[in-house]
């Protein structure tokens, strides 16, 4: 948030209060999507930003063994997929941008989900 307010490229943002609606690959059901981020530049983009770990913005790996842990992997993926493909269409139909940051930097490999059924 401090980045926010001390980039002058940033004219206006606000968190966690644009609400994205979407249906869950996990349970079918409609549910909100709150992303951390709207951020308004000078130039007038708008950006929504969702911040992830990156272990949480790609698939998880196979196992082997399915395990407790690996079944909760595969949930929290299906989840932020369900989310992240609804606030990509809501950014579209606005002329918006939609981004996923990690600790690594923008996390571009879900995006290759977007159309594809996981």
């Amino acid at each position: 948030m401090r980045k926010c307010d001390e980039n002058t490229g940033i004219v206006q943002w606000s968190s966690e209060e644009i609400i994205v609606p979407y249906r869950s690959l996990i349970d079918g059901k409609k549910h909100r999507y709150f992303p951390d981020f709207w951020v308004k530049k000078l130039n007038s983009d708008v950006v929504l930003v969702e911040i992830k770990p990156m272990n949480q913005s790609v698939p998880p790996q196979k196992k082997s063994k399915v395990t407790k842990r690996y079944l909760e992997e595969v949930k929290t993926w299906g989840t932020n997929l369900s989310k992240w493909r609804a606030a990509q269409e809501y950014c579209d139909d606005r002329g918006w941008t939609f981004m996923v940051l990690t600790e690594k930097g923008e996390a571009r490999s879900w995006r290759q989900y977007l159309t594809n059924s996981y």
